[in-house]
């Protein structure tokens, strides 16, 4: 099978944490398209929280970009590309939970929209946890809820939960042999 081949990568806007492209690319016949490329510069990781009772800690919070609260689990950006995932998702966890894990391990590692954009996650199963403080950024107004999974699942099905990386994590570890649960 013959593949499309970029021919040029344009920068058209530098933000904070991602850079917008214009990729001009060329396919086998020789037509020429402008394809939009998000590029995510550091990173992320997410974490599904599982306290020792087994409910889900959840993070409801806005999302500008859908104008509206939603449900999810604790994720966030790295500090920089050669941040260890792992690492990341455990500040992240402290930070807007107030819980440290004792244990982590890696659940599913999710690339998020794949049709223009390179964001890949690393979700992390945090096991084990116990109670900090939290410590969130200046701009992060985070509320702390807990579920069963089961309610998280009836959450995703019935349309109240549909950030990928968190139905994701949660479908996994539903699937999750049931001796790691």
């Amino acid at each position: 099978m013959e593949h499309m081949k970029r021919i040029d990568r344009v920068l058209k806007y530098q933000g904070a944490i991602i850079d917008l492209y214009d990729d001009v690319m060329e396919s086998p016949t020789g037509h020429i398209a402008h394809w939009d490329y998000v590029a995510h510069r550091k990173g992320a990781a997410a974490v599904l929280p599982v306290t020792n009772d087994g409910r889900i800690l959840m993070v409801r919070q806005h999302r500008n970009a859908l104008e509206r609260e939603t449900l999810e689990i604790p994720a966030g950006s790295r500090d920089d590309v050669n941040e260890p995932h792992i690492d990341c998702a455990a500040r992240e966890l402290e930070e807007e939970t107030g819980y440290r894990a004792g244990k982590m391990e890696l659940l599913i590692t999710v690339a998020t929209t794949v049709a223009f954009c390179n964001e890949v996650i690393e979700i992390y199963l945090a096991t084990e946890l116990t109670k900090t403080e939290r410590h969130l950024d200046e701009d992060e107004f985070v509320e702390i809820e807990s579920y069963t999974l089961e309610e998280l699942k009836d959450m995703i099905f019935g349309q109240k939960i549909q950030d990928s990386k968190t139905v994701a994590a949660i479908m996994a570890y539903a699937s999750w042999p049931k001796s790691k649960h």
